[in-house]
């Protein structure tokens, strides 16, 4: 930054630390310095591309790079016009057609190419799209109202706890004060033994430390710092979800197999028979996700014993009838 510097009055941030650059619409700076002897007479042209300017199109410079100021600009402004969202179109094959749009625009406005016909491309797509352009600037002005509010509410609850905290502690200050005065006083007056006294003061201190802790907890907040309730959003249109009856717990049954035919071998047994020789083993990927090769083979094995042996009795009943 210390690089930088005014292109009319060559002043440097260096030389001048409270330098202030801006930066105006077709991306070139000039210090606030110049930029009020440039306007003295009411009007001005850039000094490097002689665009004409106003005053107010000038901005304090953020970006080390001009040019980054002026796509900033560009689209902030397009973007204004620019204001449909995913639901305005059918498929989301039509809206990334359009943020391809805005961003071919964008491109264009920045880089000094084709701007008459931009302009006239833009200016078609407002006449052609002024009730979608209205509304959307209505929605989006009722989503930054309600914003607002929450920002606001969630600042006056700040605020307010924080005078609730100041109060306590005032609280509890003057009343480490008053005990230290009762105790002073004590000791300057009364008969008793000094050390006695320090004990008795030390186990009230104590035990009222103690009630202190047993206190009831705060009042169990119902909303988020934003501002919203638990259960709602900011816009009253959208409803929570309903919640739902809570049921019986899950309780496992293990899987009673019926079988048709001879059992099949115990899971110890699979490799040991030697079933799993002529099968694929398991990848890494497989085994790391649980899978073993064994498994498969067991279900195989399964599946091929379980109706060996059925015989459909209630056909051949029938056929012999």
């Amino acid at each position: 930054m210390d690089d930088q510097a005014c292109p009319r009055c060559k002043t440097t941030k260096y030389r001048n630390p409270s330098l202030k650059l801006m930066v105006n619409v077709c991306g070139h700076t000039l210090c606030e310095s110049c930029v009020d002897l440039l306007f003295l007479k009411g009007s001005g042209a850039c000094p490097e591309c002689m665009v004409p300017l106003r005053r107010n199109n000038f901005r304090v410079q953020l970006f080390e790079d001009p040019m980054v100021e002026k796509e900033v600009d560009i689209r902030r402004r397009i973007l204004r016009d620019y204001n449909k969202r995913e639901e305005d179109f059918e498929s989301l094959e039509e809206y990334n057609d359009y943020l391809e749009e805005i961003e071919d625009i964008v491109y264009n406005l920045c880089n000094n190419i084709e701007i008459i016909e931009t302009n006239k491309r833009i200016e078609a797509y407002k006449r052609d799209n002024r009730e979608v352009i209205q509304r959307n600037k209505t929605r989006v002005g009722r989503d930054e109202h309600a914003l607002e509010e929450m920002l606001e509410l969630e600042k006056v609850q700040e605020e307010a706890r924080k005078k609730e905290l100041e109060e306590l502690e005032n609280e509890h200050k003057k009343k480490k004060a008053r005990d230290k005065q009762a105790l002073i006083e004590e000791l300057m007056y009364s008969g008793k033994d000094a050390a006695q006294i320090v004990t008795e003061f030390a186990e009230k201190a104590e035990k009222q430390r103690a009630e202190e802790k047993q206190l009831p907890p705060p009042k169990q907040a119902n909303e988020f710092s934003t501002g919203i309730k638990f259960g709602q959003t900011a816009d009253p249109s959208l409803l929570p979800v309903p919640k739902s009856e809570e049921g019986p717990l899950f309780v496992y049954e293990p899987l009673l197999a019926v079988t048709e035919g001879p059992e099949a071998p115990p899971s110890s047994d699979i490799e040991s028979m030697g079933y799993t020789s002529h099968i694929r083993a398991e990848t890494p990927q497989e085994n790391a996700g649980g899978f073993t090769s064994a498994i498969a083979c067991e279900r195989a094995i399964q599946e091929a014993l379980q109706g060996l042996y059925y015989t459909p009795t209630a056909g051949v009943a029938a056929g012999g009838v």
